[in-house]
């Protein structure tokens, strides 16, 4: 007997981003926040790399949050009880998680938690505890601090986050809502060739171009790095050199996330069935440097695809069409990248030589032409419509 299980709603987590409104004395309070996270996470690491240099057990959640206790109450360590203690414990869960990972066999590029630089990381989560009451969001120890709010909050807050980008601080709101079962309002299927030449091919004939922001302000931050290398440390002058930098480096993300959000929305939202290679990027970006006994070669040439690759976003452009898809009832489904762009999309004669250049494809069985990264896009139609019609693959990623 076979039980049939209908589901008509599902669960969505959702997280908000908006930029808050501060003053002197809350900048002071969440600075103050970031600093005491970053000591207790520096703190334990350090403790726990002791450990294991010793080859002893190291410490988990719970002895973490006993120790931290011991600490608050002592003067040495007092300043710990001015930051809330739900944020130094989920800091503290946060550890206990790198640290699982880091010992993981199935965890892909697993490796040991590193060190927390007040440079780049300027954040910490509140569990509960916060309210939010139209453009104001309470933070426990904190008080009141407004926000630009440039979209309704949807759903039960479950968690805040606050972090500072350049000279901005900034709150994600996590929400959960339950909705309908969505139903794409499109039938529609598309394939995505992603390139380093062009962003990416589509089935349907067009080329997309990203607009590779890093490449674009290469030498301004080289420039402002040049400068901030020649600052004392802790004087007001490194401290302008480095909002410098990181100013054009919160411009660089900006431009390629705007990009990326523009284009993943325009094609989940026209098409029900994506399909996209299976590219494993962390892979296709590793260093080519290898070791003083086994020195690489082309590192040169290898750097700068690596820059390219990471330059476009192919990962997080994955991601968003992901989670947009699984929104809209739609689905994305992972092909396998192998002889897509040596096999002809007429006739499937596959062969190294059909690949003329980076751009040409000529087949040299039917002498059908075209551009080469047009003809993978379909060849990746074909064989994800294909493999989906005989059940060799279901959907990479669904509706959870």
């Amino acid at each position: 007997m076979i039980d049939l299980i209908v589901i008509y709603r599902v669960k969505i987590v959702k997280a908000l981003r908006f930029r808050l409104k501060t003053n002197e004395e809350v900048e002071q309070k969440l600075i103050s926040f970031c600093g005491a996270t970053r000591f207790i996470w520096n703190k334990f690491l350090a403790m726990n790399l002791a450990r294991l240099e010793a080859r002893h057990k190291i410490m988990w959640y719970y002895e973490m949050c006993c120790w931290l206790t011991i600490w608050k109450t002592s003067t040495e360590y007092a300043f710990l009880q001015e930051c809330h203690s739900a944020v130094l414990q989920q800091k503290l869960k946060d550890l206990d998680k790198a640290f699982r990972d880091g010992f993981d066999k199935n965890q892909p590029g697993k490796r040991l938690p590193t060190w927390r630089k007040k440079e780049l990381h300027n954040s910490f989560r509140y569990p509960a505890g916060f309210k939010i009451d139209g453009k104001r969001l309470y933070l426990p120890k904190i008080g009141w601090v407004n926000f630009a709010k440039s979209q309704e909050i949807v759903g039960k807050a479950k968690n805040v986050t606050v972090s500072k980008e350049g000279k901005y601080w900034y709150t994600s709101i996590q929400t959960e809502f339950e909705v309908p079962v969505p139903q794409h309002q499109s039938n529609k299927s598309i394939a995505i060739d992603l390139g380093v030449a062009s962003f990416a091919s589509l089935s349907d004939g067009r080329q997309i171009s990203a607009p590779r922001p890093l490449s674009a302000n290469a030498k301004k931050l080289a420039r402002f790095q040049r400068k901030l290398a020649k600052k004392k440390r802790g004087s007001a002058n490194r401290k302008k050199a480095v909002l410098m930098v990181s100013k054009l480096h919160q411009k660089v993300a900006n431009i390629r996330k705007d990009f990326l959000h523009k284009l993943s929305t325009e094609i989940c939202k026209n098409h029900a069935n994506i399909y996209v290679e299976d590219l494993k990027i962390t892979n296709m970006s590793k260093s080519a440097a290898g070791t003083l006994q086994n020195p690489g070669r082309n590192v040169k040439a290898k750097s700068g695809l690596n820059r390219a690759i990471l330059d476009q976003g192919w990962g997080e452009f994955r991601r968003q069409l992901i989670y947009k898809s699984t929104w809209r009832g739609g689905r994305v489904i992972q092909v396998p990248a192998r002889y897509t762009s040596q096999t002809c999309s007429k006739c499937g004669y596959i062969d190294k030589a059909n690949r003329v250049s980076q751009a040409q494809f000529v087949c040299k069985s039917c002498g059908f032409e075209k551009h080469a990264d047009l003809n993978a896009a379909l060849n990746i139609l074909a064989g994800g419509q294909l493999a989906s019609a005989c059940g060799e693959f279901s959907t990479s990623y669904s509706m959870k």
